[in-house]
C-alpha cells in the first residue's frame, strides 16, 4: 500500500480505520472522563466509572501485552523520548479539567457529539481548537512555553513509569488485566448493558490499533514517521489550519482521525436512532461552553494532549507525563464539579 499509494495517504487510511472505530465505540459506550469524573466526585462508584475503567485498563492491557510480545516498540514515542513537563501535566491538566465540566464534555466527546447533531458540541469544539491553536503557534504560545519550562523532565528512562517502578510491560500488562476485569464486574453490578462493555473495550482497542497502525507504517516506510495513536486537539488544529491556509489538506494519522471519528460516531448514531439537533438553550449557557472550551484548549497544548491523548494514549504506554497529567484532569474535573454543585445549591439571598 505505501509503494502503491505512499505514506502520507497510508497514514491517513489508517487515521480513518481508527477513528471509525473509536467513534463508533465512543458514542455506543458513553465513554467519557467527565461523567465518570462527576460520579466519583459525587461520592459514587457508577457506571460511567466503569465504562472509562474498562477503556483505560483495555488500552493498557493491548499495548502492553503487544511490547510484551514483541510486536511494539514506542520507546521512540514522542510521550517517552521527547523532553516533558511535569509543571505542564499538572497545571495544563487541572485546567483541561475544569474545562470538561464547564462544557460538558472532553475533546473527544464533543467530536463524538458533533456528530450525533449536538451543535453545542460542534461549536464549543471549534472553539476549543482556535484556542489550542493559538497556544501551540499563537499568541498564547509564550504563556504555555513559560509555564511548560517551570519542571522539565528529559526523555528516556526519567519519563518512563515502568522505570521508575521496576517494572516489566508483561508485569504492567497482567496488572491492567486485572484492572479490567474488576472494571468488567464493576459495570455488571451496576447493570452495564454488555454491548456498552464491550464497546468501552473498543475504546481502548482502538487506542493500541493506533499504535501498531503507526509502528507498523514506520517500520515499512523509508521515511521517518513518529509513531503515535488517538489524540484529538493536535490533529484537530492541524486538520482546521489545513482547511484554511491550503489548497491541499496535507495527509497524515491525525488528518484521517478526526473525520473517521466522526463517521464512526454518526454512522453509530443513526443506527441506534440516536441522531438528533441539539442546540443551546436556558439550561445550556453559550458562556459555561466557551469559557469551557478555552481552558480545554489551552490546557491540552500544555498537558500534552487531551484526556484521550494524554490519558488514555500516552497512559497506555505508561508515560510519566501522561499520568500525571490525566490525574490532574479529575482532581480538576472533581473540584470544579463539586465548586459549582455548591454555589448552585447555596440558598438565594434577599
Amino acid at each position: 500500500m505505501i509503494d502503491a499509494y505512499g505514506d502520507a495517504a497510508v497514514l491517513a487510511m489508517a487515521g480513518a480505520l481508527v477513528g471509525m472505530v473509536f467513534g463508533a465505540a465512543a458514542q455506543h459506550s458513553r465513554f467519557c472522563l467527565r461523567s465518570a469524573a462527576v460520579e466519583v466526585a459525587e461520592g459514587g462508584l457508577g457506571p460511567r466509572l466503569s465504562i472509562w475503567i474498562v477503556a483505560f485498563a483495555a488500552a493498557v492491557l493491548m499495548v502492553q501485552g503487544a511490547i510484551t510480545v514483541g510486536v511494539l516498540d514506542v520507546s521512540q514515542s514522542r510521550q517517552l523520548a521527547a523532553t516533558g513537563s511535569l509543571s505542564g501535566a499538572i497545571i495544563g491538566g487541572l485546567m483541561f479539567g475544569a474545562g470538561m465540566i464547564l462544557a460538558r464534555g472532553c475533546a473527544s466527546r464533543l467530536l463524538v457529539l458533533s456528530a450525533t447533531g449536538n451543535l453545542r458540541a460542534l461549536v464549543t469544539g471549534l472553539v476549543l481548537t482556535v484556542v489550542a491553536q493559538s497556544a501551540l503557534r499563537g499568541v498564547l504560545a509564550p504563556a504555555r512555553e513559560g509555564l511548560a519550562a517551570l519542571w522539565l523532565v528529559p526523555g528516556g528512562a526519567a519519563r518512563d513509569l515502568l522505570s521508575h517502578l521496576g517494572l516489566t510491560s508483561a508485569v504492567a500488562a497482567a496488572l491492567a488485566g486485572l484492572v479490567l476485569i474488576a472494571g468488567i464486574t464493576l459495570a455488571r453490578v451496576r447493570r452495564v448493558r454488555p454491548g456498552h462493555i464491550i464497546a468501552a473495550a473498543g475504546v481502548g482497542g482502538a487506542v493500541g490499533l493506533g499504535w501498531l497502525a503507526t509502528y507498523s507504517i514506520s517500520q515499512t516506510s523509508f521515511e521517518i514517521i513518529p509513531i503515535s495513536s488517538v489524540t484529538f486537539t493536535g490533529p484537530s488544529t492541524d486538520t482546521l489550519m489545513g482547511l484554511v491556509n491550503s489548497t491541499r489538506l496535507p495527509l497524515g494519522f491525525g488528518v484521517g482521525l478526526v473525520p473517521g471519528v466522526f463517521v464512526g460516531a454518526g454512522i453509530m448514531a443513526l443506527l441506534t436512532r440516536e441522531w438528533r439537533l441539539q442546540r443551546f438553550g436556558p439550561d445550556t449557557p453559550m458562556e459555561s461552553y466557551l469559557l469551557g472550551a478555552a481552558l480545554m484548549g489551552f490546557g491540552s497544548m500544555l498537558a500534552g494532549g487531551c484526556a484521550v491523548g494524554a490519558g488514555m494514549s500516552g497512559g497506555a504506554i505508561l508515560a510519566l507525563t501522561a499520568w500525571v497529567a490525566v490525574g490532574a484532569m479529575w482532581m480538576g474535573a472533581m473540584a470544579t464539579h463539586l465548586l459549582i454543585s455548591g454555589v448552585a445549591s447555596r440558598p438565594a439571598t434577599s
